[in-house]
């Protein structure tokens, strides 16, 4: 006489415990004023923005401190070169030359600023603005464009010399 068996069952799904900083910093953000993120988000991009305007970074050379450790040790240029210019550029209405120096970086400022304040004045007053939110193939296109205008504006013969910052 044979029996069946019956299989182990499976286990149970058990919701994983979080770790002492997650718990820490949720209930910061649940206990915290609506207005602090909005706030802290602000004071970054002004920090950002004093930096720039007080280095003017259009005027530093090649080994001028901050450098860019990539472009300094092997002589290509990173992902993110010019945008600090760019930026410079934007701040005094050159868009011309903010685009020179980092087109996808000028291309994405419009795009920021109006996720920040939508996002800032719902929050904050209660604004009904239509959101911005990009699904993730867009943001996953965004970053391909980004790649390949890595490695186009590295490219040593003409157009692409162009792009080179």
């Amino acid at each position: 006489m044979s029996t069946v068996t019956e299989p182990p069952p499976y286990p149970q799904y058990q919701e994983p415990q979080q770790d002492r900083v997650t718990r820490f910093i949720q209930r910061r953000w649940r206990d915290s004023p609506v207005w602090v993120a909005p706030a802290a988000m602000l004071v970054c991009m002004a920090g950002a923005v004093g930096y720039t305007l007080a280095t003017s970074p259009t005027e530093a050379n090649a080994g001028a401190a901050p450098t860019c450790l990539l472009k300094y040790t092997t002589g290509f240029i990173c992902p993110g070169c010019g945008g600090t210019r760019a930026a410079w550029y934007l701040l005094h209405g050159d868009i011309p030359a903010a685009a020179r120096h980092h087109a996808l970086f000028v291309f994405a400022v419009p795009f920021l600023l109006y996720m920040y304040f939508a996002w800032a004045g719902r929050r904050l007053f209660g604004w009904k603005i239509a959101q911005l939110n990009p699904s993730p193939a867009v943001i996953g296109i965004f970053i391909a464009a980004w790649g390949v205008f890595s490695v186009l504006r590295n490219l040593p013969w003409a157009p692409f010399t162009a792009l080179y910052v």
